[in-house]
This record gives C-alpha cells, sequence and structure tokens, in this order.
C-alpha cells in the first residue's frame, strides 16, 4: 500500500541516513495507530551480491519475533476452553511426563521458567527440520532446573515446548505452521507470516549479514539452549531446506507490513479489522511480570530479561532492545541480530521493524530500532 503523511515521511528519511550511514544495509518499518495504517517504509539492499533493493514485499528472517506469534497461537487455545495455562503440559502432551516433567505446567513455558532450555544435544540443522523428532526428543529429557524455581530462557525449545501443545489442542491436528495461517496470518490479511516458507516466496527473502554479531563460546547455558550446530546465524538459517521448516521459536520470516498488523492486533486489544482473536481483557493481562522476573537468567549470560508471564517481553526499560516501545505495558519481542515488533496500548501504536544487518545490542544512542521508535511516535 502507498502510505503518505508526516510519519511515513519522517521514517522514510530515517531510514535513508541509516542506510547511507552504513548502520542499516536492508530496511523495512510498517506502523499502525489504531485501525489506521500510518508507515510503510523500506530502505536499502535486500542481497548485497546482486544488488537486488529492499521493497515493501521483501521478507526478513526475524528469528525470536517469531515466539510472540507462537505464544499467541496458544492463547487462542486458551480462549477457546481448549488449554488450561496452569495445567500440566503432560495433560496435553502425555509423553512429555518423562524424566521428572510432569509438573512443568503451560503457564511456566510461557514464562520461560519451565526449565526446559536445553537443545538435544545430537540435533544437527537436518533434525531440527523433523517436528516429530524434535518433540520426541524434548519429551524424553530432563529439565535443566526445577519447573517454577528460576529464569531460564527457552531460546529455541519454546516453539516446539508451545507448539505441540497447540497442535495437540487442534480438534483438527493441523501442523503448527498450518495453523498459524489459518488462525492469525489469513484472517488479519498478515500473509507473510512464515513459519516454513512455500518454494515461490523465497526470491523475496533477503541475505543476512551477521558480521556485526559475537559469536558465543561453547560451554555456557546459551550453547545448551542454543548449540554452534544450530546457532541464530545466516547457516543454517539461509539453507533452503531450513527456511521450509516449521521452527516456531526462531524459525519466522516476515515483513514489516504483514508483522505490524499482527502487533496492531494485540495493540487494539485483540482485534484489528472487526476480526478478533483475543479478548481485550486477555490481552490487558499479558503485561504481567512472570515468576522471577528481576532474576539473572543463565542463558543470557546472567542479565535480567524483561519476560512477563504470557511469553511476550515488556517494554519500556532504558536499554536496548525493549527501549524502543517506551512503555512499561508494551508488549514487544526482539528476535537475534535486531529485528523487533511491539504493541503500546496506551497509544494504540504497533511497529515492526525488519532487517538483515544482524548486530548484538548496542548502545541506546546508537540503537536503529530505538531512533526509529522515536521518530514515530515524535512525528505522531
Amino acid at each position: 500500500m502507498a502510505v503518505a503523511n508526516k510519519v511515513n515521511e519522517a521514517v522514510q528519511r530515517t531510514l535513508d541516513s541509516l542506510v547511507a550511514d552504513g548502520r542499516e544495509i536492508g530496511v523495512q518499518v510498517a506502523a499502525w495507530v489504531g485501525e489506521e495504517q500510518v508507515v510503510d517504509c523500506w530502505a536499502g539492499i535486500a542481497d548485497p551480491d546482486t544488488g537486488r533493493p529492499v521493497d515493501g514485499d521483501t521478507l526478513f528472517n526475524v528469528y525470536s519475533v517469531s515466539k510472540a506469534v507462537t505464544a499467541t497461537a496458544l492463547h487462542i487455545q486458551v480462549e477457546r476452553g481448549l488449554v488450561d495455562y496452569d495445567a500440566p503440559v503432560a495433560a496435553y502432551w502425555p509423553e512429555f511426563a518423562q524424566a521428572g516433567k510432569g509438573d512443568v505446567t503451560v503457564r511456566h513455558v510461557l514464562g520461560h521458567v519451565s526449565g526446559v532450555l536445553r537443545m538435544p544435544s545430537d540435533v544437527t540443522p537436518e533434525l531440527m527440520t523433523n517436528w516429530d523428532w524434535m518433540c520426541g526428543r524434548i519429551a524424553e529429557m530432563p529439565g535443566a532446573y526445577p519447573a517454577g524455581s528460576r529464569s531460564s530462557y527457552q531460546s529455541m525449545t519454546f516453539g516446539w515446548l508451545v507448539g505441540e501443545v497447540v497442535r495437540r489442542t487442534d480438534p483438527r491436528r493441523r501442523p503448527f505452521g498450518q495453523f498459524v495461517r489459518e488462525e492469525i496470518a489469513e484472517p488479519l490479511g498478515a500473509t507473510d507470516l512464515w513459519f516454513g516458507i512455500p518454494a515461490e516466496v523465497e526470491p523475496r527473502i533477503a541475505r543476512l549479514d551477521a558480521v556485526a554479531v559475537y559469536v558465543m563460546p561453547d560451554g555456557n547455558a546459551m550453547r545448551e539452549a542454543q548449540p554452534l550446530v544450530v546457532d541464530l546465524m545466516p547457516d543454517p538459517f539461509e539453507r533452503p531446506y531450513v527456511r521450509r521448516a516449521c521452527i516456531p521459536a526462531v524459525g519466522g520470516i516476515f515483513n514489516a507490513r504483514s508483522e505490524a498488523r499482527f502487533w496492531a492486533m494485540l495493540a487494539n486489544g485483540g482485534q484489528l479489522g472487526g476480526v478478533r482473536l483475543l479478548s481485550e481483557e486477555r490481552v490487558a493481562s499479558f503485561a504481567g511480570p512472570r515468576p522471577h522476573f528481576d532474576d539473572a537468567d543463565p542463558v543470557f549470560f546472567g542479565m535480567k530479561v524483561p519476560i512477563g508471564w504470557a511469553g511476550f517481553w515488556l517494554g519500556g526499560a532504558e536499554a536496548p532492545p525493549v527501549s524502543s516501545p517506551r512503555s512499561m505495558r508494551a508488549l514487544c519481542h526482539p528476535g537475534m541480530g535486531g529485528s523487533i515488533g511491539w504493541a503500546d496500548p496506551d497509544r494504540k501504536l504497533a511497529v515492526a521493524f525488519c532487517h538483515n544487518r544482524m548486530f548484538d545490542t548496542i548502545e541506546i544512542d546508537q540503537d536503529s530500532r530505538t531512533l526509529i521508535g522515536d521518530v514515530i511516535r515524535a512525528a505522531l
């Protein structure tokens, strides 16, 4: 769509400047206020090898931004009376009770306090794309910590933990990617929210650049949660068979236009354009903190991770990436390398930021995400 207003113009100037300065390679931003899209901008290069430019339809790997959509699928099942937050995961997935995990609840999983953070030690990129193998191995493995005892970010396992509960409670037993298409993406008109891409959209995907990303060493909790062989890097996530698989925690391939529609649904209390996915009361509850909210998280090298009980990060802290929304009531989720989306219910503002120059968290005054958020708010 063509958006012409002072907000869009201000964001476009900012994106052009970020690309010209070398702070971004290819980037998209889309934003909504209430029921109106106010930003639809892009700049830069999608594929530096060929010179292919970014346009409004370009798709990006957004990594953990995927978790927000995945969590929403589970909340839909709760809304329908098919899942209870406080029920054991094993009530819906009996095999999961193995190895002492019978007391892990759905709420533990959503809040990243389940202790089930480790990826299988024998995982490979090929096996990661096999849904049944991943769920079987996760079901067999013990947790790293007792359920509910501490913050332990489920970097990759979150997707199968949540996705398998959704799949098993779906009366049609649809694959998780199909559930998201039919219950979230298509109703919202967010047709470029992909968990497993079809071959025909692959030419639209931007190539990632990870030169500015610090590669973490082995031998820490992050490496248990995110093994080097399946690290969140261009390889393996640019391999065609990985792109075509459903990897719900970190495998989403979105564009900003579609992602912003998803966040606009949350900013508007669970509905957009007359399509309601969640009740207003339920969405309002998502801004509550989880247990161990202020604890150090071993997967994040002992840093605090501002995650709410419902699977979303909470905005407003004075550090990237959660500085971007500037509101403690905002729901957001960042992804490896810098993509982010958020919903601010106070302003009914939703923003999606997708890009291909992956970077680690940087100082707030150098952070593209925070700058874009400030530009949008100033122009409204």
